[in-house]
């Protein structure tokens, strides 16, 4: 169906030029779907998970953030099944696990776990710390804040943009967890659901945020990060394949991205956050798979239709991605 034809009409952008991200980073999981930062993808109706046979036998190493002994995790497919094993390992409830980054213990978005997981990769997992209620006077309509999901139920804060709103309030800090919004529970919501609630806030009035911090080591204590760099770039590790975590079916090892679709994933994920204020890269993964061998924009568009429906992207969205995706296949960075 040709694009404005016809075809269903779209919601306006969630957010003009404010971010809400995540990422291969947001452990979001590969499929729609994340691992956590927010894992591409839109809601989908739950499946069981593949039989003990069908998961890979592969073995990864991982610690807590804030400090622990090594664990050794094996056998998961999908976020939640990572974030049992972890669970498991140190003896935690599994909703303490907030979100993991990959070779590092900071609360480093540039290395944010999401649906790829290089097979050398060292797993920090990062758990519930200090909790605390913020008032906030939105005093201009973006905030500045960039958004991710890990996959699990839990929105978190991927950046905060230098002058921003938010970046003058410092008990706001990235890797925050936003529990709830004006009393308003936020578990179980993805990233773009929380982008629209903070979109909605009127102007000129005051909203309380409730976050959960995650807990620091020593050497991270009273350290303020702006989160990850725009455009920076899926971060898969220094394996040499990737383990895929998918929502649907079994988990996969892979090759590493070619230049290409990493450009083309790149690209397509700064025009996600241009049009709908979220940074997602494994959202961005999923559409430039969509439409890497579609012939034309319409097609392109009926795919994301079918596929992520529950995003509405608008028309001239779909255009740009159809032309962001042209523009890496040939070479045009």
């Amino acid at each position: 169906m040709p694009l404005g034809l016809g075809r269903r009409k779209k919601a306006p952008p969630l957010v003009e030029n404010e971010e809400a991200e995540p990422g291969r980073g947001g452990l979001g999981v590969g499929e729609p779907g994340p691992l956590g930062g927010g894992g591409a993808g839109g809601p989908q109706m739950g499946s069981p998970p593949p039989p003990p046979a069908l998961r890979p036998r592969l073995v990864f190493h991982t610690q807590l953030a804030h400090g622990s002994p090594t664990g050794r995790i094996e056998g998961f497919t999908n976020v939640k099944e990572l974030y049992g094993k972890i669970a498991e390992a140190f003896r935690l409830p599994a909703a303490e696990v907030m979100f993991c980054t990959l070779n590092t213990h900071k609360v480093d978005m540039d290395k944010l776990l999401g649906g790829q997981i290089g097979l050398e990769d060292f797993i920090f997992a990062h758990v519930k710390g200090q909790r605390k209620e913020v008032e906030v006077f939105k005093s201009e309509e973006a905030l500045g804040l960039t958004i991710t999901d890990n996959g699990a139920g839990y929105a978190f804060i991927k950046r905060i943009k230098e002058g921003s709103v938010i970046d003058h309030i410092q008990l706001i800090s990235v890797g925050d967890m936003i529990e709830a919004i004006n009393g308003q529970s936020l578990l179980g919501c993805r990233h773009y659901e929380v982008a629209r609630l903070l979109k909605e806030l009127p102007r000129g009035r005051t909203f309380t945020l409730k976050l959960t911090e995650p807990r620091k080591a020593f050497d991270m204590i009273s350290v303020r990060s702006g989160g990850g760099r725009p455009g920076s770039g899926p971060q898969l590790g220094t394996g040499r394949g990737t383990l895929r975590l998918r929502s649907r079916g079994p988990a996969t090892v892979e090759d590493l991205p070619s230049a290409f679709e990493e450009k083309a994933i790149e690209k397509v994920d700064d025009l996600l956050e241009s049009y709908m204020g979220i940074r997602d890269t494994e959202l961005a993964a999923t559409m430039v798979e969509l439409g890497k061998d579609k012939r034309n924009p319409d097609e392109l568009a009926e795919a994301l239709d079918e596929r992520l429906g529950d995003f509405a992207f608008p028309d001239e969205f779909v255009f740009d991605v159809w032309g962001a995706i042209g523009d890496a296949k040939v070479g045009r960075y």
